[in-house]
């Protein structure tokens, strides 16, 4: 069968993907345990049912999205069929992260095969349970020119980069996004970057503030706050930070319990160097609440930060982990001047029963995308686009757009052959006049 043309060789290997997964879910869910911890109700929310609905969402709809889109013809081709194709780019190459090391190498591959293309994906080296048990999903379902899963570290990477692809679909930071970026531009490689960013999160004196508490630290703490859409930092107003700083202690025991070190609901750092990092940030603050951290398993407990300077090393990069600065503020300026200071974040989030202050927030800032009293659940809406801007990403995907992205959008008119005007014909003499009432008028 011809994947790059067939339509119903493609949902009939997609299907037998969605069916292999679901075979093996409960592996995947012990490889992300071995991993870093990740708890089987995280991994079933955040990976692989996340999976297994984009996969039905894609077989069910592919059919519509492949089909040659007509549109409305110019008026000087008339009479004419206008149509815009869909075609694939070719070989991809997905490399994909260690924080939803499922979800994120395997919702890409699902949109480059729906879209017709060959794909290489290059899961993370940091993850290698589930890296295992990623290829031998990918190896029971498709063949090898197909679909084929290289494994290896940094240097892996770096020779993948080193060879000639169609497209190229890359999640994870920003330094490495800039060097997925220059190996592309050699080739003039169109890409995918699925960065990250300082992600503010606005808590205003209007909130309701015992239910943002339980939401952010949902949204913070959840993959032990390894999520490139996790509120980076809380704007909290400064008077409702005293009441609002005991609501979230209350939200973080109530999800963990007094020691989150026991609980069977908390993840743990990907491994040594990021937790050595994380712990860096730690000891040059002033911690209001958890703290903790042991190097035996890479734990770091919830931990809220007060007032922390914007020239410290926790406001100078992406946190990426279970540490959340408060600052506070008394007006939109300060707001605007805090959020001024860094790039373009992934996400930004609002808690306020204010919408005109809501609207401005959102007119008023540059953002990939966010959400209105809750954090992080925009992602779940296939109908939403997800993307940065700037720093934090180029490119969106989800639903429809993750097949447009893999497709290579052709335009294509059918001129009829039963009439042809002379106008746009030389000689011009005595059609200047003729061809300018024509064009002012469209």
């Amino acid at each position: 069968m011809n994947y790059k043309t067939d339509i119903g060789y493609r949902k009939e290997i997609l299907t037998r993907l969605l069916n292999t997964i679901i075979t093996h879910e409960d592996e995947i869910i012990s490889a992300l345990q071995d991993d870093f911890n990740k708890p089987a109700f995280e991994a079933v929310v955040t990976e692989t049912s996340y999976v297994i609905s984009d996969l039905k969402y894609t077989i069910k709809n592919i059919s519509r999205w492949a089909k040659p889109k007509r549109v409305f013809p110019f008026v000087l081709n008339i009479p004419s069929s206008d149509y815009i194709y869909k075609e694939p780019y070719g070989k991809v190459l997905v490399i994909a992260p260690w924080n939803y090391p499922f979800q994120l190498a395997l919702c890409p591959v699902i949109s480059a095969v729906a879209a017709g293309n060959q794909v290489v994906l290059k899961p993370s080296e940091l993850t290698p349970r589930t890296a295992e048990i990623i290829e031998k999903i990918i190896a029971k379902t498709f063949a090898f020119d197909h679909v084929e899963v290289i494994q290896g570290d940094v240097q892996v990477a770096t020779n993948l980069l080193e060879q000639r692809w169609d497209y190229i679909f890359f999640t994870g930071s920003v330094a490495v996004g800039k060097i997925i970026s220059k190996a592309a531009a050699k080739n003039l490689t169109p890409v995918t970057l699925e960065l990250g960013g300082k992600n503010p999160c606005i808590v205003d004196e209007s909130a309701n503030l015992k239910l943002a508490a339980k939401r952010i630290v949902w949204g913070k703490f959840i993959n032990a706050g390894q999520t490139c859409i996790a509120p980076d930092y809380i704007l909290v107003h400064k008077k409702s930070k005293s009441d609002f700083i005991q609501y979230l202690k209350d939200e973080i025991t109530l999800a963990y319990g007094d020691n989150p070190e026991v609980s069977p609901d908390y993840a743990r750092i990907i491994n040594a160097k990021n937790w050595s990092r994380l712990v860096g940030m730690i000891e040059e603050t002033k911690v209001l609440f958890g703290g903790q951290y042991n190097s035996e398993t890479n734990y770091i407990s919830p931990t809220l930060i007060d007032e922390s300077n914007l020239e410290s090393l926790i406001m100078q990069e992406e946190i990426f982990g279970p540490l959340l600065p408060l600052l506070s503020y008394e007006d939109e300026a300060e707001i605007n001047t805090i959020i001024a200071k860094y790039e373009k974040p992934l996400a930004l989030y609002i808690f306020s029963e204010r919408k005109s202050f809501c609207n401005t927030i959102i007119a008023s800032h540059s953002f990939g995308g966010g959400c209105v009293n809750d954090t992080m659940v925009h992602f779940s809406n296939k109908q939403l686009p997800f993307g940065g801007v700037g720093h934090s990403g180029i490119g969106a995907y989800h639903g429809k757009l993750s097949f447009d992205i893999f497709s290579h959008h052709k335009g294509v008119v059918k001129k009829a052959t039963w009439i042809d005007l002379p106008l746009r014909y030389a000689p011009y003499k005595d059609k200047l006049a003729s061809i300018k009432k024509i064009l002012n008028w469209i």
